[in-house]
């Protein structure tokens, strides 16, 4: 893999790396002008406090007048408690942070998100803007990884075509070491599987070949990555970045491919809270998250790959779309994203995954 790629993983690593601690107890920052009586900005967020630090010190230094109100919690806490307080007549939070991509947009669709026209909302790209109510605000892409030891003699499948060749040619001297995500209990997995089948035509090829090697399916990045590091798995499938380079930063026997024929992006999505208590804060700290220097707090201290066409470096959007142009597709902040709340939709989905996986 293009060592400045490399980079970038080991990027998401460090940062994806806390997300399972324990959720802490809402921090409170206040304003720098030491005004005791500052208006609050509360923040619903499923990033770490500790990560967001260096972004909300950005903030502050830009907005002294402004404490913080900072609450770490669980995507699904976040949809919940903005739903909850808004249907109750109470005032929730005035911006929200989330990887939960699906649940963000049905927030913005159904009525519990405002319009926030920004400085750099005609400026950012389209497939990461809904109405200038959802903002897409990182750029995460997901790979093939593969044990190393194990294509000492070739290289690996850097295709999904070639992923399905290899499979069929080694027969079973790979069987029973291929995984992937299970898409009933992994919500990335599912959003993974759904993307293949808008992008592939032939993904179902992909999923009856993993099926006659006998792939093993998890809920977790972890149990397919420590199988690869080991050797009891040659090849994981679709596999987010940030913890495949964690592993590979330990365990030289990790080897990362980007796919060819298409990698698929997920992002982070801020916005405002219709039932905001102060939306023109929350509007004020999304303008600094899109802000050049927002956005470059974000790749250069945070170390995640940032969206602002404006902000140059390595740590970008930008950057990774002029080292592998048409190859990513980002995951588009738009209502399609609710297909995978539909539960009729996500059982035939699940229904046919699980029966395509049978065929042999």
């Amino acid at each position: 893999m293009h060592s400045r790629m490399l980079r970038f993983f080991l990027s998401f690593a460090f940062w994806f790396g806390l997300c399972g601690f324990a959720r802490a107890a809402p921090v409170l920052f206040p304003a720098v002008s030491g005004d005791t009586t500052a208006p609050v900005l509360v923040v619903y967020s499923s990033l770490d406090e500790p990560l967001a630090r260096p972004m909300i010190v950005g903030f502050q230094k830009a907005n002294p007048d402004v404490a913080v109100r900072y609450e770490d919690m669980l995507t699904g806490e976040i949809y919940d408690r903005i739903v909850k307080e808004t249907d109750a007549g109470q005032k929730t939070a005035d911006f929200a942070f989330s990887s939960a991509m699906d649940l963000q947009v049905k927030l913005s669709n159904d009525g519990y998100a405002q319009r926030s026209d920004l400085p750099m909302s005609s400026r950012w790209p389209a497939w990461a803007n809904w109405r200038n109510t959802a903002y897409a605000l990182t750029f995460e892409p997901a790979v093939f990884v593969y044990h190393k030891p194990s294509f000492a003699t070739e290289r690996p499948p850097a295709t999904r075509a070639e992923f399905v060749e290899y499979l069929k040619r080694q027969g079973s001297d790979v069987f029973g070491r291929i995984g992937t995500y299970d898409i009933e209990r992994s919500g990335v997995g599912f959003l993974f599987m759904a993307r293949d089948q808008e992008q592939f035509g032939d993904i179902w090829s992909v999923i009856q070949a993993m099926g006659a090697a006998g792939v093993k399916l998890y809920s977790t990045s972890q149990a397919i990555l420590e199988r690869v590091a080991d050797g009891r798995f040659v090849l994981g499938y679709n596999i987010l970045g940030s913890y495949a380079a964690d592993w590979a930063s330990r365990h030289p026997d990790v080897g990362i491919v980007l796919p060819k024929d298409y990698t698929v992006v997920m992002s982070r999505i801020g916005l405002v809270p219709q039932a905001a208590a102060s939306p023109d804060l929350g509007r004020r700290y999304l303008e600094f998250f899109m802000s050049k220097e927002g956005q470059t707090i974000m790749a250069r201290e945070l170390q995640i790959p940032a969206v602002s066409p404006e902000v140059a470096g390595e740590n970008t959007a930008n950057t990774m779309q002029e080292m592998l142009g048409g190859q990513l597709k980002p995951v588009p902040v738009s209502p399609g994203l609710m297909v995978y709340l539909d539960q009729v939709k996500r059982a035939r989905l699940i229904a046919r995954w699980n029966e395509v996986l049978r065929l042999q």
